[in-house]
């Protein structure tokens, strides 16, 4: 397989970018994450992949719960945050506030939608782990204008100042 063609073509999928928060205890874990995917609307089942030496990888094995939250257009400053390791400051992570969700996961007010999950399985091959979560909630911070996937923020957004993989 030529490398250069393999990358490139994994490139043209198209990925949305959200927020992965988890908690178990006072421990909170956010980070930008891009491998999301519905996979069932009955039961309603999102999947997403997180890299096993990830701190939200843990703790979403420990809580058995995580939570996405939806970047919309124009927060490319947040995704750039959740790329470094967070910090819970009282009830915000890395300056974001935040509010305890149904699950326990913290939800991020900051952005326009997200989803709570309780984790129904993990599938753990090379280095990444594909967690497949159950959403029991999901919630708009702000309606979007038009069509909804035309207000998320996409990976292609951010430029090239991302690390693309491969």
């Amino acid at each position: 397989m030529d490398p250069n063609a393999k990358k490139t073509t994994l490139r043209m999928i198209p990925y949305g970018l959200y927020v992965l928060t988890a908690a178990s205890g006072d421990r909170v874990s956010a980070g930008t994450v891009n491998w999301v995917t519905q996979a069932s609307f009955e039961p309603p089942l999102v999947v997403v992949g997180v890299k096993t030496d990830a701190h939200g990888h843990a703790l979403i094995k420990e809580s058995k719960a995580f939570a996405l939250n939806v970047l919309g257009k124009g927060q490319q400053a947040m995704a750039f945050t959740f790329f470094k390791p967070a910090e819970r400051q009282a009830q915000t992570i890395s300056g974001e506030p935040f509010r305890v969700g149904k699950t326990g996961a913290p939800i991020l007010t900051n952005t326009p939608a997200y989803i709570e999950c309780t984790l129904e399985t993990t599938v753990e091959m090379g280095d990444h782990s594909i967690f497949v979560g159950k959403v029991v909630e999901a919630g708009l911070t702000k309606a979007p204008e038009g069509r909804a996937d035309d207000a998320t923020l996409w990976l292609k957004d951010l430029g090239d100042k991302v690390f693309y993989g491969g």
